[in-house]
């Protein structure tokens, strides 16, 4: 059989930047861990319970955004400037409302739901050390939300667009940006004062402006190219629009834009927010039963929250190949639909997903290997390491499944059905994976390892349900068209 090799290529070219931009972000993200690990055990866990109460809001966001983002790629693919823009505006429009949700949450609520994770056999004066580390962590890291959440709106548009190496580059930028900032602060080098974790949390509100601020000028810089911001705020005239216009492939160009500025069609915005919304819920769901999942496993000790704060710290790195190529066949099955090229769009979803699983296999070979070394890095307890490192195995065996469900899901969200993907992820994390956790963890003996692998075992189930799924063909839809 034939090999496609400009297919492929044109996938790499979209999912190896977002790769190398995550990849490079976790690195540096567990570098910065290590670094804080090296502080203490409570200080380690303190910022690993903020960090996974963040989680929500981060996916809350991403959910968001990725949810208008399904309507951007189809119009990108149409090439309808004016489409872009109205989602360009929703984005911005709810972004703006989870953050000033997510910051009276934490301001209001972060400490209880901290103490949530610390209901084990612990001594007092390590939940009170603990306790600290967090509450300093979160009051800096509140600051850093807002740059968060511009980036992911201005860098999904882009990626949307076929833009793939500027958010890389600005998180390349940022991240060594953190990595400096981590170690003159952290351990007070260069004459700085010594701040430990409250210093981890100043240098990646730091390196988050910096990738905003990356992100926000060059797209100014190129306009041209990416006219959705000209028209945002302000109304674009018909010369504008076709000055520097390149025509599609189908030769579509919709000039239907406001006759003022900031405007959301009211019959397009309620139809595009139907979409989105069930993604949106889904990714703040999804988190948050992850988040649920480590506070279960917690009621174990300390020790395992330490131990799940350095498996997902290593298995984060690794699995930015998966995370990745789920986002390029977002955009790619994205803008196939939204071109009209329906009857090739499963054929290339089945595609994607085999070199996804295969690349995976690779990946968890690897991180398999380097299991029984990385826990050594940390200064922590013998115990924790060796229950580290079977938490890390665990992950690199389960990596080719993890792989497999993500893809299926961006496959079926690609066509808008996100109410289906809805009951698919979150809907299966909170009917079967919590309550099999609940149980196994509180009216069972078994150890944590034995209890992540039958949970992860149940996973089979989803995997299966995505295959008919995306076989079925049912995701396969022109949402420029509906709307």
């Amino acid at each position: 059989m034939k090999i496609d090799k400009k297919f492929y290529w044109h996938a790499l070219y979209i999912a190896v930047p977002i790769m190398i931009q995550n990849g490079i972000t976790n690195f540096v993200g567990m570098l910065d861990n290590i670094m804080v690990g090296q502080v203490g055990t409570a200080q380690m866990s303190g910022v690993a319970i903020i960090n996974q109460i963040l989680f929500v809001f981060n996916l809350a966001i991403f959910g968001g955004v990725s949810g208008i983002g399904i309507y951007t790629a189809q119009y990108v693919g149409k090439g309808d400037r004016e489409g872009i823009r109205v989602t360009f505006r929703m984005k911005l429009l709810l972004v703006a409302i989870l953050i000033a949700a997510g910051i009276g949450i934490l301001l209001t609520q972060g400490m209880d739901l901290a103490s949530l994770w610390l209901k084990g056999d612990n001594r007092p004066e390590e939940l009170a050390a603990t306790m600290t580390a967090a509450r300093g962590y979160m009051l800096v890291m509140l600051i850093g939300l807002a740059p968060f959440a511009m980036t992911q709106i201005l860098s999904s548009t882009l990626r949307e667009s076929g833009e793939t190496m500027t958010p890389m580059k600005a998180g390349v930028v940022a991240v060594f940006v953190n990595l400096i900032g981590n170690y003159i602060l952290i351990y007070g080098s260069f004459g700085a004062p010594k701040l430990g974790v409250v210093g981890a949390a100043i240098a990646t509100v730091v390196s988050r402006f910096v990738e905003c601020g990356y992100v926000y000028f060059w797209t100014l810089k190129n306009v041209d190219r990416f006219p959705f911001v000209r028209g945002v705020f302000r109304p674009v005239s018909e010369a504008e629009e076709i000055g520097n216009y390149v025509a599609p492939k189908d030769g579509v160009v919709a000039l239907h834009g406001p006759a003022h500025g900031f405007y959301i069609p009211g019959a397009l915005g309620r139809k595009i927010i139907i979409r989105a919304l069930p993604l949106l819920l889904n990714e703040t769901l999804w988190s948050l039963g992850q988040t649920v999942m480590s506070q279960q496993y917690s009621a174990l000790g300390i020790q395992v929250v330490a131990a799940f704060n350095i498996n997902s710290t290593i298995a984060n790195v690794f699995n930015v190949a998966f995370i990745a190529f789920g986002d390029a066949t977002a955009i790619i099955m994205g803008q196939e639909l939204g071109s009209g090229q329906l009857d090739t769009a499963k054929h290339d979803a089945n595609r994607l997903a085999c070199f996804t699983l295969l690349l995976c296999v690779l990946c968890g070979a690897a991180l398999f290997i380097v299991a029984p070394f990385f826990p050594l890095i940390y200064n922590t307890e013998p115990e924790i390491q060796a229950l580290a490192t079977g938490l890390i195995r665990c992950s690199a065996v389960f990596m080719p499944l993890y792989a497999y469900e993500n893809s299926s899901y961006f496959t079926i969200r690609s066509g808008g059905r996100t109410g289906i993907t809805f009951l698919f992820d979150s809907g299966f994390v909170w009917a079967v994976t919590i309550p099999v956790a609940f149980f196994l963890t509180h009216y069972t003996g078994f150890t944590i390892l034995p209890i992540v692998i039958i949970v992860n075992l149940f996973d089979f189930i989803k995997a299966g349900v995505g295959f008919v799924m995306v076989q079925s063909g049912m995701w396969i839809r022109d949402l420029t068209r509906e709307a």
